[in-house]
């Protein structure tokens, strides 16, 4: 794997649900080329992994942190993860 390549756990925390947070970055993935998934957790926060391309992630990053239009972002996490088995980036269930 080289330098360019990342893959990261970011988990936002703020009012990130009812906002349209995940359909806001699965199209910041889908504009950055990026694989993985995004999903709502049950404590009202926002968890993606998002693997490619070291500036498409932290773009990717960059639109968390702000979010759509009506979210609240108070904090994100990131923590270094694995891939995701599959390409493409999704939606997944709420945890």
């Amino acid at each position: 794997m080289s330098d360019d390549f990342t893959s990261l756990r970011v988990h936002v925390k703020g009012f990130v649900q009812g906002v349209g947070f995940r359909d806001f970055l699965v199209m910041a993935a889908q504009h950055n080329g990026l694989d993985g998934w995004v999903r709502n957790r049950s404590d009202g926060s926002v968890e993606a992994l998002v693997s490619g391309a070291t500036k498409a992630v932290e773009s990717f990053v960059q639109a968390a942190t702000r979010g759509p239009q009506a979210a609240k972002v108070q904090h994100v996490d990131l923590h270094v993860s694995k891939p995701p088995a599959e390409k493409g980036f999704s939606r997944r269930s709420t945890l």
